[in-house]
């Protein structure tokens, strides 16, 4: 039995291996046809098997059935896959075999050409119509490349003209405006000079009592007012009278202070209408007012002292030649002259860092360059802010070193303020303290 069983799987397995790989021989055919006829054999799937399946084949003898493994079952996809390579190839050697006749074909109408010199008038036509072509192309871009020689010519030109800056051109009109403001302030200060004589005149039961109109704490200074104190001005005739605190001993006297900070008695982190009124304690610490501080400025040219004082006890100052606050409709645009002292020039700090000509910022209202956010709203105050600071005396009160951002009274010129100090600490300010006082009475 064992004999007869190696005999049939001998004999089997090379007719399967035959089939796939040697088609063409017609006497192994032969001999597996006259095998079939003489011994039935039949090679099936046990069951129904899907596609991609490992099904399980079975072979069946007349009188003996042979469990055969499942690997049996890719015999039949190989064969598959031996048939698909097969026509591939011989779609492949017929197409080659298209494309040489083809490029035969070819090659001949080439040498009938050469022999018929008549019908090389299109190819010559189309020769002539390419060099054509080509010229208007080198000329098209000799053209383009004078244009963009001339482009970068006017270019040039443009970036030397100081009006194609926007902010110049910003600064431009604002200097015809202080310009056009000094003049009108100057003829006003004329026309009040002429016609009331400085004086109002009230009539009592006691007869004619005269009052003097104090511009700012100058004229009472100069009037022999010489004690620190409040006093009621009036810069501009025409709008109503406010107090302010006069300085009347800090450089010769006369200073109308219009900012001023002590002990943090006063929340300086306010509103643009707090900002733009005034609040605080003008005996402690305030903020005079940006329409009080525009009226000031605009009656008459006024200069700018800053006074500041750290917790070391160092006490150094900053002037301004020149200090002038527009209107609201400007957004109290700051305007600053020259700088001296011994406190450094942070109002003017660099090209980025530069308050002159800057609008005011408060939290709740965003005028500064600062692209990303509202300066007044980080630094909680209000500020003529840049984008954002190298001064900002309107900061959090710190009563000694912080640390964190330089959201505090800061004055960025300031002896270590910028570089701060061991463990991330912050410099901070006891006093600071803003006045002004007209430009004829410095020397």
């Amino acid at each position: 039995m064992k004999l007869v069983y190696f005999y049939l799987l001998s004999s089997i397995v090379p007719a399967f291996h035959n089939v796939g790989a040697v088609e063409d021989k017609t006497e192994e055919i032969q001999e597996e046809e006259k095998f079939a006829s003489a011994c039935p054999v039949s090679l099936e799937a046990k069951k129904q098997c899907e596609e991609g399946e490992e099904c399980p084949y079975q072979m069946n003898l007349p009188s003996l059935t042979i469990q055969l493994p499942k690997s049996f079952s890719m015999i039949e996809q190989v064969f598959k896959e031996v048939q698909n390579l097969k026509e591939t190839v011989n779609n492949l050697k017929k197409s080659c075999q298209e494309c040489k006749l083809q490029a035969d074909d070819n090659q001949e109408i080439g040498r009938n050409e050469q022999q018929q010199p008549n019908k090389e008038a299109p190819e010559k036509e189309s020769d002539n119509r390419i060099k054509e072509l080509e010229s208007e192309v080198n000329k098209l871009f000799s053209n383009l490349k004078d244009a963009k020689e001339e482009i970068n010519s006017l270019h040039g030109r443009l970036e030397k003209l100081s009006l194609v800056n926007m902010n110049n051109i910003e600064n431009y009109v604002d200097s015809k405006v202080a310009n056009l403001t000094s003049v009108v302030n100057s003829l006003d200060g004329r026309c009040s000079s002429r016609c009331s004589n400085q004086t109002e005149q009230h009539y009592t039961s006691a007869g004619i009592q005269q009052h003097l109109i104090y511009k700012d704490c100058a004229d009472y200074y100069k009037k022999g007012r010489k004690i620190n104190g409040i006093y009621r001005v009036t810069p501009d005739h025409k709008n109503r009278s406010f107090e302010a605190y006069c300085d009347m001993e800090t450089m010769d006297g006369g200073w109308t202070v219009i900012q001023r900070r002590l002990d943090g008695s006063t929340n300086f982190n306010r509103t643009w209408e707090d900002y733009k009124n005034g609040f605080g304690n003008l005996s402690r610490e305030f903020w005079l007012g940006n329409d009080k501080i525009h009226l000031l400025t605009k009656s008459r040219d006024m200069v700018l002292r800053i006074d500041l004082e750290d917790f070391n006890g160092v006490k150094l100052y900053a002037l301004y030649d020149q200090f002038y606050v527009a209107n609201e409709f400007l957004k109290y645009r700051l305007h600053i002259g020259n700088y001296s002292g011994t406190a450094g020039n942070a109002l003017h700090f660099s090209r980025h860092y530069n308050h002159d000509m800057k609008f005011f910022t408060t939290p709740d209202k965003d005028h500064d360059r600062y692209p990303s956010g509202n300066c007044g709203r980080y630094y909680s105050s209000g500020w003529w802010f840049d984008a954002c600071l190298s001064a900002n005396l309107n900061g959090k009160y710190y009563h000694q070193k912080y640390k964190g951002v330089f959201n505090g009274i800061y004055w960025g010129t300031w002896p270590g303020m910028a570089n701060g100090h061991p463990n991330g600490f912050k410099q901070s300010f006891k006093r600071a303290k803003m006045m002004i006082k007209p430009k004829f009475l410095v020397s």
